[in-house]
């Protein structure tokens, strides 16, 4: 089965298509046939990248004018269907098989992907107001495929907070009035489920662990970035919380904060609650710390010139890392792993080094060497033979989780994870 798994950001829209089945999930032979990304939709100036999957000479790149999702999947349809970009099993629309759509937010209506209709429209509606940068860009996806596909195609939801959904209470209530849940379920939901519950996934191929014997901590650092607690291979907790605002310092998001802090920069700085927030979100973290970037390695460079504000944005950034594993390994009574994921989790030495190191008292004996010598895109163990607690470099594939889940739900084969 072809299917088209489509992430629509409010002002992009990225895909690939993935061709899986039973058979292909069993042996973990699914096949990536295309991907691409769609970047400044809305504008007569949208960054535009496609490639056919191994093969280089394929890519494609413009500047377009795109002015919502519905011209975005067109061009992207248009594009897969040219005789010259000769994608192996694709002739036509009808190759295609089924729709999976990354979809954030999906409160506790939704602990599990979904088959789309109206009645999942109307629910992701409602959650706006929980993920009101997200969800909206999520349904306009979701209403453009409709209107390229028409509507035979399956389309199917798969929501980053849903393995998140089995913490409990007392980890996801936050310290209010409890009345404050029931009316409005205020809450810590957790986002990036995708990305961990692949990453526990993959460490149980590697390791022949079973699920009830999948203890990890999973790090997905990129310019986001979320830790999440898995005991007995479900989440039981996680860093980010009623919005990915809270939890680590991240690129531009300044993580766990005082909540008072936003009254007082209201008052002080004469700004409106939205701008308050928007700061917190957008200019802050890494970027605010050090005043260069919120790339690391922009800001690691800067550290080799001797710059400060660099060296204190990381230390702030590995600082708060190494706090929640530590939390995490009491709550946890232990970890057997703990894995490395995302774009500065898969690739930044640095980074790595400094959240492992001085952890011998959890029984942690890092391999510098190896953590220095990784190559790109592999899974790699990054620990001594004697560690207690072993080291993972585990790259993340969200895309291929979206394209199994629609799969398994279409096809209603059950898939044994």
């Amino acid at each position: 089965m072809n299917i088209l798994v489509l992430n629509c950001g409010s002002s992009s829209l990225k895909f690939q298509i993935i061709e899986t089945d039973s058979d292909k999930i069993k042996n973990n032979s699914d096949r990536e046939l295309a991907k691409g990304l769609i970047e400044k939709v809305g504008t007569n100036e949208a960054v535009v990248s496609f490639k056919v999957a191994d093969n280089d000479a394929s890519k494609y790149q413009d500047i377009l004018p795109i002015y919502d999702h519905k011209i975005a999947l067109s061009t992207i349809i248009e594009w897969l269907m040219k005789p010259t970009t000769k994608i192996d099993g694709i002739n036509g629309l009808h190759d295609i098989h089924a729709i999976g759509h990354r979809t954030v937010h999906g409160s506790e209506t939704f602990n599990s992907s979904i088959k789309i209709n109206d009645a999942v429209i109307n629910e992701l509606e409602k959650n706006i107001e929980l993920a009101p940068l997200h969800n909206p860009a999520n349904i306009k996806g979701i209403e453009a495929a409709v209107e390229v596909f028409g509507k035979d195609i399956p389309q199917v939801g798969v929501f980053d907070t849903a393995f998140h959904s089995t913490m409990p209470k007392h980890a996801f209530l936050y310290g209010i009035p409890l009345e404050l849940y029931d009316k409005y379920k205020v809450r810590k939901y957790g986002f990036h489920g995708t990305s961990h519950r692949y990453i526990a996934i993959r460490y149980r191929v590697l390791t022949g662990k079973s699920i009830a014997d999948t203890n990890i901590i999973s790090l997905h650092l990129g310019n986001g970035g979320s830790i999440a607690a898995i005991k007995n291979g479900k989440s039981i907790d996680t860093t980010m919380g009623f919005t990915p605002l809270e939890g680590l310092m991240m690129g531009t998001r300044c993580g766990d904060i005082d909540p008072t802090v936003v009254e007082f920069l209201i008052k002080k700085e004469n700004k409106t609650l939205e701008e308050v927030i928007s700061l917190l979100n957008k200019q802050s973290g890494v970027l605010g710390i050090s005043g260069i970037s919120n790339d690391m390695r922009d800001v690691e460079k800067e550290i080799g010139n001797g710059n400060e504000r660099a060296k204190l944005a990381i230390d702030m950034y590995c600082y708060r890392i190494k706090k929640y594993v530590g939390a995490y390994l009491a709550a946890m009574n232990g970890a057997e792993a703990i894995c490395f994921t995302a774009g500065v989790g898969e690739n930044d030495v640095m980074i790595r080094q400094a959240v492992c190191e001085g952890m011998e008292y959890a029984g942690i004996e890092f391999d510098a060497d190896a953590n220095k010598n990784f190559k790109r895109g592999e899974e790699i163990l990054i620990s001594k033979p004697n560690s207690k607690i072993k080291i993972y470099i585990i790259p993340t594939n969200e895309e291929l989780m979206l394209a199994r889940d629609t799969y398994s739900i279409v096809s209603g084969q059950e898939i044994v994870e």
